[in-house]
């Protein structure tokens, strides 16, 4: 086939980028070579509206073992074991098939994670979707989650936690974010740096087939009304396949044969082979004809770009070749050496004895476009006055029940009861609390995570928002009692072309990055996802933050539910009322526009380690971060999880109720405690200058608010479950 500018812009390159292809290569492509470069230098690929931007996250640590530019990140938490753990975007796939969309994302970040050497522990996930009145919201749902199930239930992962919203500028592309997190002996890491000359490169798992061609080009496109012509781009999943390999990896891992390993994933097995050779500054020749295939006469071109799942590419040692074979033969797996390395630092692609293309890597790779896009700066937009008169004919108890059983408080049981959250025998805190926790097997210490993201106030001040979310992560992982060690983030944004979108992105980074910086919390691992929007139409900016923390000590672990009456509940952490883009706003009042509330890092990490420190020394019952939704919805969960009232005290300093109550200034925690222990709490409290105040005590069945609202355990339990339960049936 000819290629020129015409077909290289079909491939979804830019006609500069072809131009300076041919410069580069100092001809024209074949089109086998067209498509290796398209699926390189897409934007899925190649990170190359965002990759000046990420630079500045902040990413050391000391408990940082591997940072980003692997397949994983991976933390230290002692005892000579490690935690690998990465969160990645599957959205345009999920959105066109959402089962396999979602089922091939979970397979996906899974194999990035024991790549490394690492036995997959626990899975988790942010998923979101359109306005519930949106026709296919509904089906979308239903397929993600039985998606995210059926491959995470098969590989015999436990799902412990996640995230679920509903928005409408999520109708026309939604998110489905997959997150694992893998154990391994620090002695025992692998990575993707190929090293040595004539080492045999071979190619284990399925058979390649022609699902998944131009799947990462795909996810680097808009959507159009075409939508339904890109299914064949959407890969096809066999999770009973990825345990053998996973089980036949760890096999070989166990010795000395392996110099690098990389998951076929985005791009195949072109981006497989040239990361490996790039980061080896070596070559690699491969031969297309030894390729296990599953379909008849596959081209180059096919053979290259396919995003067949279940596969991965190994560098072994020399002479190790019978030996890996017979780990794979035993697991009933696909093993061929189909290639070596080389000292050309080109890739060469041989097909029917003739060489199809010879590319050098650094084109590939280093020398893959980096666009300084044009972005705007937001503005912090202006409080709202709410006049007094907007709260007169409101009643408590209306607006706690719509709140609560809004699509994004309400329970996501109906969700994760898909899920088996307790396989492996370890999970010690299932979803639905705030944070998932797993038992590190065989000892006493736990490690935690958590998912999470804040698409409005991200939305209303991008530096804001990006701040805020990785400071909901920390307070998500103190609240169980984690000491938080690093974050893994899926940054997902419209079009990097739109100003507003690529402005958005920079100042979410920029969020995120002094929030982590500040709060020790580096980012090791991420994904950037652009183009989430249809037509001119983009989601509100999303950056997914996924958290991981270590408790020492698994029975120190704190939970959400009230535990006895007559214990005291306190409030850590200042409330100033502040109700622009809280819930209440955009649900009771219908206003939109505001600022997002403050973010205070001084006090997030004085509060969250005032209140680690509450908890190491035995003073706390039961834990719980305020945030959507503000105190009375998380008395609400605490309530409902411990079966449990609470009697209110009236707030000394009271703005009025509504926004006391239904405010969502950042950095706040409840806690409960026994009387006899007040003391000693309020005086390392007060030690630390961490504002406080006792709020209630708990009582046997209800929730009196005050002398004229109160709500039973009961009623408070039907608002809050039932709406996602009747939604779904």
């Amino acid at each position: 086939m000819l290629v020129n500018e015409k077909v290289a812009i079909e491939h979804g390159l830019k006609a500069e980028e072809y131009r300076k292809i041919c410069d580069l290569l100092k001809r024209v492509p074949n089109i086998t070579e067209l498509g290796i470069f398209s699926a390189m230098w897409n934007e899925h690929c190649s990170y190359k509206s965002s990759r000046l931007h990420l630079k500045k996250l902040h990413t050391k640590g000391k408990k940082v073992i591997q940072g980003p530019g692997e397949n994983a990140g991976v933390i230290d938490i002692e005892d000579g074991d490690a935690i690998v753990f990465k969160i990645e975007s599957h959205n345009h796939p999920s959105f066109i098939e959402p089962y396999q969309g979602a089922a091939t994302g979970v397979g996906g970040i899974m194999r990035d994670v024991f790549t490394m050497g690492a036995r997959p522990i626990a899975n988790l996930n942010s998923i979101h979707f359109g306005s519930p009145q949106n026709k296919k919201t509904k089906n979308l749902l239903r397929g993600v989650v039985h998606g995210i199930g059926g491959y995470g239930n098969c590989m015999g992962v436990p799902t412990i936690g996640g995230q679920t919203s509903f928005d409408s500028s999520y109708n026309g592309n939604i998110l489905v974010n997959a997150m694992t997190l893998g154990l391994v002996k620090k002695n025992k890491i692998f990575y993707s740096k190929a090293a040595g000359l004539n080492k045999p490169v071979i190619y284990v798992g399925s058979k390649t087939g022609r699902d998944g061609i131009h799947g990462a080009s795909m996810a680097s496109a808009n959507f159009d009304e075409k939508i339904e012509e890109k299914k064949p781009t959407v890969q096809v999943g066999d999770p009973f396949t990825e345990k053998l390999l996973l089980e036949a990896c760890l096999e070989l891992m166990s010795g000395d044969s392996i110099i690098a390993i990389q998951d076929m994933g985005a791009a195949g097995l072109t981006s497989s082979s040239i990361e490996m050779a790039s980061k080896g500054n070596l070559g690699i020749e491969i031969n297309l004809n030894k390729v296990p295939c599953r379909e008849t006469k596959m081209t180059p071109y096919e053979i290259m770009l396919s995003e067949s799942q279940e596969r991965m590419l190994i560098v072994l040692e020399n002479g190790k070749e019978d030996l890996a074979k017979k780990i794979f033969d035993k697991w009933n797996l696909d093993f061929a050496v189909i290639g070596k390395t080389t000292n050309s630092k080109n890739i060469e692609l041989f097909f029917n004895e003739k060489q199809i293309a010879n590319i050098p890597i650094n084109i590939l790779v280093e020398k893959s476009p980096m666009y300084d896009r044009k972005w705007k700066k937001s503005k912090l937009p202006k409080k709202n006055r709410f006049k007094k008169n907007i709260f007169s004919n409101l009643k408590i108890k209306d607006v706690l029940k719509k709140i609560i059983s809004n699509p994004n408080i309400c329970s996501k049981e109906w969700i994760w009861q898909q899920y088996d959250h307790t396989v492996m025998g370890d999970t010690i805190q299932k979803p639905g609390g705030d944070s998932g926790v797993i038992r590190v097997h065989g000892t006493d210490k736990a490690v935690a995570a958590t998912v999470d993201s804040s698409a409005v106030y991200c939305w209303a001040h991008p530096l804001t928002g990006g701040k805020q979310v990785v400071a909901e992560s920390w307070r998500n992982l103190i609240s169980v009692g984690a000491t938080p060690i690093a974050i893994t983030n899926c940054l997902n944004f419209g079009s990097p072309e739109n100003e507003d979108n690529m402005g958005e992105f920079v100042e979410c980074v920029e969020g995120i990055s002094e929030a982590s910086k500040y709060l020790n919390f580096p980012v090791v691992s991420g994904n950037v996802s652009f183009y989430n929007q249809t037509k001119e139409m983009g989601i509100k900016p999303t950056p997914s933050i996924g958290g991981v923390g270590l408790i020492k000590n698994y029975k120190k672990m704190m939970t959400m539910d009230f535990k006895d009456i007559d214990n005291l509940v306190l409030i850590i952490g200042k409330t100033e009322g502040h109700l622009d883009q809280s819930l209440f706003a955009r649900i009771i009042l219908d206003e939109k526009n505001g600022p997002p509330p403050e973010v205070n890092l001084f006090n997030e990490k004085n509060n969250g380690i005032s209140l680690l420190d509450l908890i190491e020394k035995d003073l706390i019952k039961s834990a719980h971060d305020i945030s959507l939704g503000g105190i009375l919805t998380a008395l609400t969960k605490m309530c409902i999880k411990g079966n449990k009232g609470i009697k209110l005290n009236k707030p000394k300093n009271l703005i009025n109720g509504f926004s006391y109550f239904f405010a969502e200034d950042q950095g706040r925690y409840i806690i409960e405690i026994e009387p006899k222990k007040l003391k000693e709490v309020n005086k390392i409290l007060d030690k630390n200058s961490v504002h406080h105040e006792e709020i209630g005590v708990i009582i046997k069945n209800d929730m009196i608010i005050d002398e004229k609202t109160k709500v039973t355990i009961d009623e408070l339990k039907s608002y809050n479950t039932n709406w996602l339960r009747n939604f779904m049936n």
